[in-house]
């Protein structure tokens, strides 16, 4: 049985949820599915309990990062399924050309050109960061059926965001190397 994690803990769909809610209702949850508490029930309360405890665990690990959250709610709304990602030509082009800088930096070492490709990322990074912000925060008080549009900004946010973190785990693979 897949239950939202939302729905779970009674929370309206978020990118930015509320944090202290979401720890209300996990620590709520853990002591009210704790398996002590449930010792003396039926073996299929037990396994229900067990369940639900670990439902618990999980919809909290996963709603409290900002990355897992981010990639949940995209998944629930069939968004990072194979095939249907597409991202700006512009963008991979500055991927390919970030990715050439750094394959060149392993054959010729040179830190001040490390700084400048990370500081490329960084500044990518922070407009997307930037560009994205509104749209995060004015997703819950969207209408339903007029959110479509805000997940596939969100969705080519996070794309983005994972190949810049591609570079930079890249990079940092590099300079230590070097």
């Amino acid at each position: 049985m897949d239950t939202n994690y939302f729905n779970f803990y009674d929370l309206p769909e978020s990118f930015l949820p509320d944090e202290a809610a979401l720890k209300r209702r996990y620590y709520a949850l853990s002591r009210e599915y704790h398996p002590d508490f449930h010792a003396t029930e039926s073996a299929e309360r037990q396994q229900e309990v067990l369940r639900l405890s670990t439902l618990n665990t999980n919809a909290y690990r996963t709603l409290s990062n900002p990355d897992l959250r981010m990639a949940y709610i995209l998944s629930e709304h069939g968004l990072l399924e194979e095939g249907k990602q597409e991202l700006p030509s512009n963008f991979l082009m500055e991927v390919m050309d970030l990715n050439e800088q750094i394959m060149e930096l392993e054959f010729e070492p040179d830190p001040e050109a490390t700084k400048r490709v990370e500081d490329e990322v960084n500044a990518l990074t922070q407009t997307l960061d930037a560009g994205i912000e509104p749209v995060l925060v004015g997703y819950p008080g969207l209408p339903p059926d007029s959110r479509s549009q805000a997940l596939q900004q969100i969705q080519t946010y996070y794309l983005k965001k994972r190949y810049l973190l591609r570079i930079r785990e890249s990079l940092t693979k590099f300079a230590a190397r070097s």
